[in-house]
């Protein structure tokens, strides 16, 4: 809350951004450690790819907002390189990413100046504000959680 009794757009997005990854952990942390990188279909994405996605984007979304531009000559295999990287070395080293890239995000976000958030930024699929983008480690966290609950819910470890 504000002086005024207003909630801000970043206060609102840092703290739903802070209880999304704990909601995230909570729910990987019920897949049990040998079904982290199982598939059901074969080629569906796994617990530990989502969550090197997560622990890697959170970062880079601080990246983009901090610097307001999407970098320069952006390969994104090497985005599916380093997430590949990541998750095979477990759950342990992704989790700690995690965490710091999510600690980063959250203060980055509350950090935003009101007068930024209708700035646009220049992404490869189109301009997207600032407030946009600052609300994407949040959703994305909140997706992602929806896709391993749903996995644990066919390995019958959901409740």
């Amino acid at each position: 809350m504000t002086e005024t009794g207003t909630t801000t757009l970043q206060s609102f997005l840092s703290r739903a951004t802070a209880k999304a990854a704990e909601d995230f952990v909570t729910a990987f942390e019920r897949i049990p450690e040998d079904k982290r990188a199982w598939s059901a279909m074969g080629d569906a994405r796994t617990a530990i790819d989502q969550a090197t996605e997560l622990a890697i984007l959170n970062g880079s979304t601080c990246n983009l907002l901090d610097s307001r531009k999407w970098p320069e000559n952006y390969d994104f295999n090497d985005f599916f390189k380093a997430k590949d990287e990541l998750a095979s070395k477990g759950w342990d080293v992704v989790k700690a990413l995690f965490e710091e890239n999510t600690r980063k995000a959250v203060a980055t976000i509350s950090a935003l100046p009101n007068d930024s958030l209708d700035q646009m930024i220049d992404m490869p699929w189109g301009p997207m504000t600032v407030a946009q983008i600052a609300s994407y480690p949040y959703w994305n966290m909140c997706y992602h959680e929806g896709q391993i609950n749903y996995i644990a819910s066919m390995l019958g470890c959901l409740g």
